[in-house]
């Protein structure tokens, strides 16, 4: 596979892993997509090792996700800004302290967020919990789901 082909699925990637904060948006199949069309151009025992894994996680997840109790997004007060900064921090911390950084990451991006909105500790937690309560965590496992599987395909891409 070229670097031109690499790139497009990498920045398919990217665009499931956003697409997992903006409603509507199916981001979890976009990265699975992007990890099937790797594998299909790839064809090594690697690949297809994570397609299935990256089949199994996502499908897991998706029930997991439908498990959890059904909130929607807009009576909660997630603001774009605030799902924007909860996604950058569950990057930031994915990429400073792999895999396990992506959940404190996602909350220190929400209360980061509201901090500096509402000007305090104690009610920048207590609306962190409110968001949180409310479709965070929902949000959550999904980015989760989708940003494990980026990174084991970084890592294949990078190592392997």
């Amino acid at each position: 596979m070229g670097v031109e082909q690499l790139l497009l699925v990498g920045l398919v990637m990217a665009l499931g892993v956003v697409g997992v904060l903006v409603p509507g948006v199916p981001g979890r199949w976009l990265v699975w997509a992007a990890m099937l069309w790797w594998a299909l151009h790839e064809l090594s025992a690697l690949a297809w090792t994570l397609l299935v894994a990256a089949t199994a996680l996502l499908l897991v997840d998706q029930v997991v996700v439908w498990l959890l109790p059904s909130r929607r997004i807009r009576g909660t007060g997630i603001s774009p800004r605030v799902a924007a900064c909860a996604g950058l921090g569950a990057v930031a911390g994915f990429v400073v302290l792999p895999v396990a950084g992506a959940i404190p990451g996602f909350i220190g991006g929400i209360y980061a967020t509201e901090r500096h909105r509402l000007g305090g500790h104690g009610p920048a937690m207590a609306s962190t919990r409110a968001v949180m309560r409310g479709a965070g965590t929902s949000l959550l496992v999904e980015l989760f789901a989708c940003l494990l599987v980026v990174g084991a395909w970084l890592g294949a891409v990078i190592w392997g």
